[in-house]
């Protein structure tokens, strides 16, 4: 492929760069002290398009391509890591299963309200006390079809968004008997009565994103909020994940721009032995090395999202992207603290955030571990 974005994509890069460095960047530190979500910002993320990258315009949205859509997120995550998580898992994780599996009634109920900015957004819960990265075996949310609706009991956690969402995406287990098509997809509205949402969790980084645990109590959901057929669900979620791995890759990706930017900016103004921190080989070399990785993990992204825009397999691209710019985030956001040398362990200074914020990177939406057994798979069967 070509890996020259087209006007367009630039074009949009720049509306969405200076729209993150006004709205979004300067507030970043009391996002994160603060612990709270910048709705402020949000509000005017939906006329830009930004609350509807994946959603077509017949129901409001902007329907980017899936280059763009990433362009998108490694802006956000430049600018703050909370904000990007939840943009990105609001689009990725809440939006996407209703466009790519949702009838046309269930699109305009549900996605038109969180894509205006005028309301709250989407989250996918998947998820469990006992249930990770195993969601064929260790789902136990049990739905029970009750004639024309669908009675959900159990409990989800590390949900991304809930407490701050119209509506949550969730994975039950619709046949007792196991097996790969035991699990569905369902619609479930945030003030459905027996849905209780605990308080967000207190968490090492990403504290501007909320994440709930989630208790299902006889909550009772319309036959119709089914997305797609019944046992479909675990297909369904994966599919979702793969292209949130593209996602998670440029947010990680735009985390580490952001800690090279303050270290390369340090590194210039601070000076020991009479010369600046930039003069001395053992902080080039640093320097150097974030450069080069994040320009990879970068082409690694925008690859795997041209794969999925020509509509080719790009799930171990996917993975490939996510593996390595998550890693790479983490090494680059460490790198910068070193250059900081006792100033980067200081909460006044971006890249003591920015590190806490690129941790769950190689965690969430599939650990490095699983990216590698996928990649592993996809040599194995070639």
């Amino acid at each position: 492929m070509d890996f020259e974005l087209s006007n367009e994509q630039k074009m949009w890069k720049n509306v969405i760069h200076d729209f993150v460095a006004r709205e979004v960047k300067p507030h970043a530190h009391d996002v994160d002290e603060k612990a709270e979500f910048n709705w402020q910002a949000v509000h005017k993320m939906g006329p830009l398009g930004l609350l509807g990258l994946n959603v077509t315009e017949e129901y409001g949205g902007a329907g980017v391509d899936a280059i763009s859509a990433a362009i998108a997120i490694e802006e956000l995550g430049w600018g703050c890591g909370s904000t990007a998580l939840s943009i990105a898992a609001h689009n990725g994780l809440g939006c996407s299963p209703l466009m790519l599996f949702g009838s046309p009634a269930i699109k305009e109920k549900f996605l038109r309200p969180v894509v205006s900015g005028n309301g709250k957004l989407a989250a996918l819960a998947l998820t469990e006390p006992g249930a990770g990265s195993d969601l064929k075996g260790g789902v136990r949310l049990r739905a029970e079809r009750r004639g024309d609706v669908y009675i959900l009991n159990g409990a989800k956690m590390w949900c991304t968004n809930a407490s701050i969402a119209e509506y949550i995406v969730t994975l039950a287990r619709t046949n007792p008997a196991g097996g790969g098509h035991s699990l569905s997809l369902f619609v479930v509205p945030a003030d459905s009565p027996g849905l209780y949402i605990a308080p967000p969790e207190k968490k090492m980084g990403l504290k501007g994103s909320p994440t709930n645990a989630l208790t299902y109590e006889n909550v009772t959901v319309p036959s119709e909020y089914l997305l797609g057929e019944e046992g479909q669900g675990l297909h369904q979620a994966l599919q979702v994940l793969d292209s949130g791995r593209i996602s998670i890759a440029a947010l990680a990706t735009g985390l580490a721009q952001a800690a090279l930017e303050a270290a390369l900016a340090y590194a210039k103004e601070r000076s020991t032995f009479g010369i600046p921190i930039a003069g001395h080989q053992a902080i080039q070399w640093m320097l150097a090395d974030a450069a080069t990785e994040i320009h990879a993990a970068r082409m690694m992204f925008y690859y795997a999202a041209w794969r999925k825009d020509q509509q080719q397999p790009f799930t171990q691209a996917a993975a490939m992207a996510k593996l390595f710019a998550t890693e790479m985030a983490e090494r680059v956001c460490r790198n910068a603290i070193q250059i900081h040398g006792g100033y980067g362990y200081s909460r006044e200074y971006p890249v003591e955030r920015i590190y806490r914020d690129a941790r769950l990177m190689t965690i969430g939406e599939g650990t490095s571990e699983i990216q590698r057994m996928v990649i592993a798979r996809g040599l194995l069967d070639s």
